[in-house]
């Protein structure tokens, strides 16, 4: 049996432009600190080594900390590391593999594999790699390099590939998509022994054989990714093989949905926030849909305002918002406006009530009057 960890999909030396201030630098310091974590579980758990199937950095262009920094994480591993260039750092022209940079200071346990020659990374284990050459490859890399395997079960292989299979993807007329069949066929005939995939950012078991999977992204990047913040152990005998997902991620990206139709249901908000833990390391977006008055409604952003500072970021998703302010005449009287100011509200009022495209609009203007009014 050997064992080995899966991973892709670093990114490393990506920016999220909803993290302002000091967030974003914590962000990027806790994608280099998943890399140093896997290091340690690929001792703790006798890994033979760490395969990273594409997407190590977010573009061939990072900053020179980026890539001194990254190399210094991986020297650290007691075990040989294997680098596949993907869509994001492809083996082109200005490869980031092939800079003077890298190839200086790379340490002599990472290896880039910018070839399909079998390497043997274990007795009776050898490793087989498709990696990108350029962004936009107009064939499938995984079908043209199973295409040169002998059959037979021995030596067992490892595929390192990255890209879409065609069963997920949704562009059908897409060149480069991984063919499923092709990979099951090399499986069911020995050419392959397990496929390990990059590209997806969630981790996903693919077909029905248990030999295909995505590792997903170490750390979150975006909403839509289910159950990312894993690598993925993998024990690989001749007969089976286990794979067990392991997290070391420790970012969030939530979606709080809520239904407001007064003063109680802000309050419900608001300590349901409150309660999110490791608030520095969650990026919250808010679908509100309802109506309130306008009073509620300064007060709804009042509390928002005073929980934003300790998350990462916590803003409303304004796309899909579909709450309505609706200003009455308590609001008009609470505010004892008059002359000009008056005239205003009640214009702004009948333009947020009419529903036209201006609404939206006039609503935020009535909450900015309301609440320069209220002094607040």
């Amino acid at each position: 049996m050997i064992r080995f960890l899966h991973t892709a999909d670093w990114q490393l030396g990506m920016t999220r432009h909803f993290l302002d201030g000091e967030a974003q630098p914590r962000y990027s310091a806790d994608r280099l600190e998943a890399v140093a974590q896997m290091g340690r579980v690929a001792a703790e758990q006798g890994c033979a080594f760490v395969l990273v199937c594409g997407d190590v950095f977010e573009t061939n262009l990072v900053g020179r900390q980026v890539v001194h920094r990254t190399l210094d994480a991986l020297r650290g591993f007691t075990v040989p590391v294997y680098l596949l260039p993907g869509n994001h750092d492809p083996l082109d022209p200005s490869s980031l593999y092939r800079s003077p940079l890298f190839l200086e200071q790379c340490p002599p346990n990472v290896r880039v594999l910018d070839g399909s020659e079998p390497i043997a990374v274990a007795e009776g284990v050898e490793l087989v790699a498709a990696p990108w050459r350029t962004r936009r490859p107009t064939t499938d890399l995984v079908a043209q390099l199973i295409q040169t395997l002998p059959a037979g079960a021995y030596p067992q292989r490892i595929l390192a590939a990255h890209g879409a299979v065609d069963t997920l993807s949704p562009d059908a007329h897409d060149p480069a998509r991984i063919g499923l069949a092709e990979v099951e066929r090399a499986l069911a005939d020995g050419r392959l022994a397990y496929a390990a995939l990059g590209d997806r950012h969630s981790v996903t078991a693919v077909g029905a054989t248990g030999r295909v999977w995505y590792a997903g992204t170490p750390e979150p990047t975006r909403y839509e990714e289910t159950d990312p913040g894993h690598v993925l152990l993998v024990d690989l005998e001749p007969d089976r093989v286990l794979v067990r997902p392991h997290r070391v991620g420790r970012w969030r990206f939530l979606t709080e949905s809520a239904e407001l139709a007064g003063a109680a249901d802000i309050l419900a908000l608001a300590e349901r926030l409150q309660a999110i833990e490791d608030k520095p390391r969650s990026i919250v977006r808010l679908v509100l849909v309802g109506s309130l008055t306008l009073a509620e409604s300064a007060d709804l952003e009042l509390r928002l305002e005073a929980l934003r500072d300790p998350f990462a970021s916590l803003h409303r998703w304004t796309r899909h918002e579909r709450l309505v302010v609706v200003p009455d005449l308590l609001d008009r009287e609470t505010l004892a406006l008059s002359g000009f100011a008056a005239q205003a509200f009640d214009e702004l009022r009948e333009r947020a009530a009419d529903g036209g495209d201006a609404a939206g609009t006039a609503a935020r203007a009535l909450e900015l009057l309301y609440r320069l009014a209220r002094g607040r």
